[in-house]
């Protein structure tokens, strides 16, 4: 932000000139809102379903530092509604091949 202080101070700007620079930012800083909403809701959406709870709370990610602290404390102390993965042990062993048949007796 102090390069923008300096710019502003060092070069004699019409008034024009700042206005669409002001213009410039306030249409770029939504855009940087929303991409920063969607790096923190998107993954929050995918743990939630994994963790078994419905991903609609991710939304309150939308909510400034309280919405993400909920989210949070939900996560940490609430029981998952995850079925454990079954531990794979050794497989069973093969059967042993078959024998050859037997020459008759005579």
């Amino acid at each position: 932000m102090h390069w923008v202080a300096m710019l502003l101070q060092d070069n004699q700007l019409s008034q024009e000139q700042i206005q669409r620079f002001a213009m410039a930012f306030m249409a770029i800083i939504p855009l940087l809102i929303l991409i920063g909403i969607a790096i923190v809701m998107i993954p929050c959406w995918f743990i939630l379903k994994k963790a078994g709870f419905t991903p609609w709370l991710s939304l309150l990610c939308l909510i400034p530092s309280l919405g993400v602290l909920v989210l949070l404390y939900v996560l940490a102390f609430a029981e998952w509604k995850v079925v454990p993965a079954p531990q794979l042990g050794y497989p069973p062993p093969y059967p042993p091949p078959p024998q050859p048949p037997l020459p008759p007796r005579a």
